[in-house]
Parts: C-alpha cells; sequence; structure tokens
C-alpha cells in the first residue's frame, strides 16, 4: 500500500508539469497586456514598459515559465502582479471558503442521491424511479450559473429568505450549496441506480431472498456495500471536481474563495495567480483520486490484496 501512494504521488509531477505549461501558454497568448491593466488606461507608456521589463514580460515565453518552475521547485507560486502579495498565501486565505462550500454542496449531494438511487433501483420502472430518473437528467443538464441566478431571483429578490451573496452564516450557503450540489446529486442518482440494479440481480442476493431474509438487510447490508465501489468513484470525482469547478457558482454568488480570485486575475492576465490557482486545485483532485483508491481497498478486500 505504501508503495503505491508513493508511486500515485510521484505521478503529480509530469501532471503538474503539463498543466503548469498549457495554462501558462494559454496565458501569454491571452489578449491584453498585463502591466496596462495593472497601472491603468492613462498610465504613460514610459511607465507601462518599465513595469514590463521589472515583471519579466518582455522575456520569451519559454524563458519565464523555465523561471517560474525553478521557483515552484523552491515551494515559491511568485507574487501576485496585481496586488504583489505571494500567491499562495492569497490562496490560502480564500480556500478555506471553497473548501466549505464544496463540502456542503457534497454532503447536500450523497445525503439525498443514495437514497434516491437505492429507492429507483429497487423499484425499477415505477412511477417514483420515472420521476427521479428525470429529475436527474435535468440535474445534469441544467448550468449552474442559469440555476444559481434563479434561485437568486426567486429566493433572494422575491421572497427575500436567503442572501443573494457572501458569506455571512448559513443562510449565505443554502443558495450556492443547492446550485453546486444540483449537478453533483444527479450524477450519483444515476450511478448509484445502475450500480445497485446490477447488483440486486445477481445469484447471492436471490438466494438471500430465498432464505427469508428481510428486503431491507438485503438491500443495505448486502447489495449497497456491493454497489459502493462505482458510487464512491463519483463522489470522489464530483468532489475534486468541485474544489476546482467551484468558479461559476463563486462568481454568482460573490463567494470569498478561490474561484472568485481565479476568474480576478484571469481578468487582469495576472499568470502567477492562475497558475497558482490551477496548481493547488490539481494538487487537491490527484489527492482525492488518491484517498477514493485508498478507499476502495476497505469496501473490497479483494482490491486491498492486489495493493499488497
Amino acid at each position: 500500500m505504501h508503495k503505491y501512494v508513493f508511486k500515485r504521488l510521484l505521478m503529480l509531477i509530469p501532471v503538474i508539469l503539463g498543466v503548469s505549461f498549457l495554462v501558462f501558454f494559454i496565458m501569454s497568448l491571452a489578449p491584453g497586456d498585463t502591466a496596462r491593466s495593472i497601472l491603468g488606461e492613462t498610465a504613460p507608456q514610459e511607465a507601462v514598459e518599465a513595469l514590463r521589463e521589472e515583471l519579466g514580460l518582455n522575456d520569451p515565453v519559454l524563458v519565464r515559465y523555465y523561471h517560474y518552475m525553478v521557483d515552484l521547485l523552491h515551494g515559491d507560486l511568485g507574487e501576485s502582479y496585481k496586488s504583489g502579495q505571494p500567491v499562495f498565501s492569497e490562496v490560502m486565505a480564500r480556500f478555506p471558503a471553497t473548501l466549505k462550500l464544496a463540502f456542503w454542496g457534497m454532503l447536500f449531494a450523497v445525503t439525498l442521491s443514495i437514497p434516491i438511487g437505492i429507492i429507483s433501483a429497487t423499484k425499477q420502472y415505477s412511477i417514483t424511479d420515472s420521476v427521479s430518473m428525470v429529475l436527474a437528467l435535468l440535474g445534469v443538464a441544467t448550468p449552474n450559473f442559469w440555476l444559481g441566478l434563479m434561485l437568486i431571483i426567486g429566493f433572494s429578490l422575491h421572497l427575500k429568505w436567503f442572501p443573494s451573496g457572501g458569506d455571512a452564516g448559513w443562510r449565505s450557503l443554502v443558495l450556492p450549496v443547492i446550485t453546486l450540489g444540483t449537478g453533483c446529486m444527479a450524477s450519483i442518482t444515476r450511478i448509484t441506480r445502475s450500480s445497485m440494479l446490477e447488483v440486486v440481480r445477481q445469484d447471492y442476493i436471490r438466494t438471500a431472498k430465498a432464505k427469508g431474509v428481510s428486503s431491507r438487510v438485503v438491500i443495505y447490508k448486502h447489495a449497497l456495500k456491493n454497489a459502493l465501489i462505482p458510487v464512491v468513484t463519483v463522489v470522489g470525482l464530483q468532489f475534486g471536481s468541485l474544489l476546482g469547478g467551484a468558479v461559476l457558482t463563486e462568481s454568482v454568488f460573490s463567494w470569498p474563495g478561490v474561484g472568485t480570485y481565479l476568474v480576478n486575475s484571469i481578468k487582469a492576465k495576472d499568470t502567477p495567480a492562475v497558475l497558482g490557482c490551477v496548481i493547488i486545485f490539481c494538487i487537491c483532485f490527484s489527492i482525492v483520486n488518491l484517498v477514493v483508491d485508498i478507499l476502495y481497498a476497505y469496501i473490497d478486500p479483494r482490491i486491498k490484496s492486489k495493493y499488497k
């Protein structure tokens, strides 16, 4: 197990190299002048050229990327062009807000989706199953930003039940959590139903029923445990996506997280800040996937034997 974890952590190195190079290259091709956006449109051209020279923006792309990676190897994510503060400090100051939003969004999704998926599987082709799958399909197809705007118009603007943005207590969490968790809930519901349908058709399930074991024990003790592998996979992938994919939701609700910081950095063409956010998200996503793989060993002993 330890060797497997070590190998997975080593795989982070080429992933970070590839992702950082792509983002750095794309940011260099983006229109706009970083120095001009920092100093403003009314700044004299001499000041703009001096700032470009100070930030190293006149160097070739590969030279700038090389200097950035040398600093990264020393644990330095660079300094933000816009604020002049260390990117790592800026990201870590906002990361707890993003983690809180992702955690509650995933908890909301898992709490509702797994029971709905189990009920849909045990009552296949019923009205409950049909309604659940239609709602799940709508949840997958609904864009987060549109759902967020509709929730703001309905529950904040008209009903005035919840605030429209910011992080000011549990009431400000409700709308962004629903927005973020709806798509995840739909995906987890569908995979739970599919996995449960595959398991309940196995011979040992029919044998347990023939021995007189109650349906509740058969479903929750025998079938659900064996159906958890694909469910855990999707939950892990969705949680990793929430950490890095809450950008639109945070922007819609003015949530003070890394997503909002990333959007503002892209607008300002603040390459170190954008790269820092992407690298942190990449590391978090890889760690979440590693934790999911380790959980497999505790769910299915056969997988644990392969690790050994």
